[in-house]
């Protein structure tokens, strides 16, 4: 069973920045597509930033610029740098994963059901 775990959130002001690691195991994370999701309270789920095992890259268009996914296989661990946080970046950010790619030909966003596992998130807060 994968599983999936995420550190690194943290409360900072308008314009600060902060990285989340995303940590999977026991397995190998390179046949992985892993992705980065957040749920705003009321609303809902967003997917945020997605890298399949080719190294192709899906952002949303709120982050777009602002936010830079990568991976490290060798550890296992996927990362989100978050540079120019603002308050509506404020959610609990959530680490998810499947085996393989899609055929879309970039990793998929959106509701997120193509991704079977799920970390238990980690909370940001950004004040203005």
């Amino acid at each position: 069973q994968v599983q999936l775990v995420e550190s690194g959130g943290g409360s900072v002001q308008t314009g600060g920045s902060l990285r989340l690691t995303c940590l999977l195991s026991p397995y190998s994370s390179m046949s992985y597509t892993m992705a980065w999701f957040r749920q705003v309270s009321g609303k809902a789920r967003e997917g945020v930033a997605a890298i399949d095992p080719d190294g192709k890259i899906s952002y949303a268009a709120s982050v777009k610029g602002r936010f830079t996914i990568s991976r490290d296989n060798a550890k296992n661990s996927l990362y989100l740098q978050m540079n120019d946080l603002k308050p509506e970046d404020t959610a609990p950010y959530f680490c998810a994963a499947f085996y393989g790619v899609t055929t879309a030909g970039r990793p998929p966003l959106g509701s997120g059901y193509e991704y079977k596992n799920w970390g238990p998130g980690t909370q940001v807060t950004v004040s203005s």
